[in-house]
């Protein structure tokens, strides 16, 4: 985004309403508290616990430091713009933030395409599961995927650091997105408009058709188990996967669903208020509720800590 007049941009947020962003800064500060502790205790979960050594984990605790940073990247600066009044935010910051937001958003949805590939081995080939999904695996699919949300992003913000911004500054979101900054840019946008649909579709039909051919042979593999009890354990460790897959997709094709132009502002705001709020908050709870290992884990650390207090 080449500067030309415009060194700052003012973050319109939410709302103008005091009262609302009193309530908003509650809400959005118990969240943030909420996802950063939980995410911070599965991943020492699996750091401490050696029962938690397995792929699954090993990614789990990928997902959350993402879910950290993703959250990170957005939500602290929005809290500061509402508790401080001010607005601002310089042309370098607003990169950043877009930079940051996006690469962390890309990468987990080819995280969780490597996730669902992994439930594909522990259901499908479970005898080969070791082998399979070896630390050494783990750690290139992990890698390809932050390469992945790299190369996906760099088409777009090629062209992004080529706008040129004339009068406008007033972004009409709480955070530096592509949407609203190329509206307000004087540029030609058009051909930057496809390329970051075009990017934004590739990376949803990529990972969709991952995970969507892994869990079409686990429902195959899982229909031919002899008892009720086997498919219910089976489903089971998938569960937590395939709630986290609908948040995080669910919520993505919302925004390319074509609302009006008077809803398309609202809509981009609340979605991106569940992607990076709502939804790393849940993320621990849902992974934690669900898996009988790593609610033993997290009693187990609590026994321990209190053994030890006693000491």
């Amino acid at each position: 985004m080449r500067n030309h007049t415009v060194t700052t941009f003012i973050l319109l947020g939410l709302t103008d309403d005091q009262q609302l962003q009193v309530l908003i800064f509650i809400i959005l500060f118990f969240t943030y508290s909420l996802s950063i502790s939980g995410n911070l205790a599965i991943i020492s979960l699996i750091l401490v616990d050696p029962h938690l050594k397995t792929a699954m984990y090993y990614f789990l605790k990928n997902f959350a430091v993402l879910e950290i940073s993703f959250t990170s990247a957005s939500i602290p600066r929005y809290l500061y713009n509402i508790a401080t009044g001010d607005k601002m935010i310089t042309y370098n910051a607003c990169v950043a933030q877009v930079f940051f937001t996006d690469l962390f958003g890309v990468t987990e949805f080819f995280l969780l395409a490597a996730m669902s590939y992994d439930r594909y081995v522990a259901i499908c080939r479970p005898l080969h599961y070791l082998t399979i999904m070896s630390t050494t695996v783990c750690r290139r699919l992990v890698f390809c995927s932050w390469v992945a949300g790299l190369f996906i992003l760099i088409p777009p913000l090629s062209l992004g650091l080529n706008l040129q911004f004339c009068d406008s500054n007033i972004i009409d979101h709480f955070v530096c997105d592509a949407s609203p900054l190329l509206k307000i840019s004087c540029s030609d946008t058009w051909f930057m408009e496809q390329t970051v649909l075009i990017c934004a579709v590739l990376t949803l039909i990529i990972t969709l058709v991952c995970v969507v051919l892994s869990y079409v042979n686990i429902i195959k593999t899982v229909l031919r188990f002899p008892s009720a009890q086997q498919k219910k354990k089976a489903f089971s460790t998938c569960s937590s996967h395939m709630i986290v897959v609908s948040i995080t997709y669910g919520s993505c094709i919302f925004i390319y669903i074509k609302p009006s132009a008077k809803d398309e502002v609202a809509i981009n705001k609340g979605v991106m208020i569940l992607t990076t709020s709502i939804a790393p908050m849940l993320n621990p709870f849902i992974y934690t509720l669900r898996n009988r290992q790593v609610k033993q884990a997290f009693w187990d650390s609590i026994k321990r800590t209190i053994a030890f207090s006693k000491q």
